[in-house]
């Protein structure tokens, strides 16, 4: 078996030790001190790297009152589990963690539901330099939780916040149901039904309304909601929407749908009906999920610039945007997959 029992710490007193200076001299020479002449410096350099000792980044940080740590809470619904989020939530996710480190900061990932288990106050406990909050909006719990926290002063950021007086950032959605609704009206289709909600703690899916009904207006048509069932999962919604559709008797040949998740279910019950997409139906979701990719056909869907999404959060958390409102939009664009014909 090989030996696993951990190697003594190399500390800075050892590196001035070997290069026959001051721990003090180390420190400035590692920190690019001015003070320090090149010579001494390439010799603690050559110390350290032959003892292989490495700066304790942190242990600095927390010396200047930073943790260098972002904490990045996903909001799930109660009693579902992490793995049964949205997807669009992982991509988020990724591109947030991304752009962290980009900016030589490290993330404490936190996926939170009870109501009893919320945590928030990362910046007093000294684990974090800030707070990004993503996930579903139908936890009233948690977000009121973190509504109340951000009261505080503290440095909390959130991604589509159901309330207007936090710190958000979201997507251009109404752009977003232009672009869609667009894409459909050129292909030929002119019965087009938005599935999705207007009063749902979802702003997101109220502004891709907007955009779609502008678009139809706009066109000369007359636009129509089919409301999804809020407290179901989200494909579940998909099937629903689209039987309450079938059952009422009236006729459509497109649907733009709230988001990809819903837009996945219904395609399946589409499918389960014998209605073909895109022929007999032409279909478009929002969020860009990789799951679309999969499905026969492919969805076209209206995905935000995951990397512009991660980028704008955290220079919001630490401060680095001047929050014109301008800034809290990330942009977005049509993925044209195979859905729409």
């Amino acid at each position: 078996m090989p030996d696993r029992r951990p190697r003594p710490r190399v500390t800075s007193f050892d590196v001035a030790e070997h290069a026959g200076v001051s721990q003090s001299t180390v420190s400035r020479a590692l920190a690019n001190s001015s003070a320090i002449t090149e010579a001494t410096r390439a010799r603690v350099i050559k110390s350290a790297e032959e003892l292989g000792y490495m700066v304790d980044t942190r242990a600095a940080q927390l010396r200047q009152g930073r943790t260098g740590t972002l904490a990045v809470v996903v909001i799930c619904r109660p009693g579902e589990a992490a793995s049964e989020i949205n997807p669009f939530y992982f991509s988020l996710l990724g591109s947030v963690c991304a752009a962290a480190s980009g900016q030589g900061y490290q993330t404490l990932v936190s996926f939170q539901a009870s109501a009893d288990q919320l945590f928030g106050k990362y910046e007093e406990s000294g684990q974090a330099d800030g707070v990004i909050v993503i996930g579903t909006t139908a936890n009233d719990a948690a977000w009121n939780y973190f509504r109340s926290i951000s009261a505080d002063n503290r440095s909390v950021v959130f991604w589509g916040s159901p309330f207007d007086e936090l710190e958000w950032i979201r997507s251009d959605n109404y752009e977003g149901g232009l672009i869609a609704t667009r894409r459909l009206i050129e292909a030929g289709y002119r019965n087009i039904v938005h599935l999705g909600a207007v009063d749902s703690p979802q702003r997101q899916f109220r502004e891709r309304y907007e955009g779609y009904a502008r678009a139809m207006a706009d066109a000369g048509l007359v636009p129509r909601l089919q409301e999804v069932d809020y407290d179901a999962d989200r494909e579940t919604q998909g099937h629903n929407a689209v039987s309450a559709l079938v059952a009422k008797g009236e006729a459509f040949d497109a649907l733009f749908v709230a988001c990809d998740s819903i837009a996945l279910g219904a395609m399946e019950e589409l499918r389960i009906r014998g209605i073909s997409v895109p022929d007999q139906c032409g279909l478009i979701g929002f969020d860009g999920i990789r799951e679309g990719i999969h499905t026969s056909p492919p969805l076209t869907s209206i995905e935000p610039d995951f990397d512009v999404a991660g980028a704008m959060l955290v220079a919001n958390v630490l401060g680095e945007s001047s929050h014109r409102l301008a800034e809290r939009r990330v942009p977005v664009r049509l993925l044209d997959r195979g859905s729409v014909r």
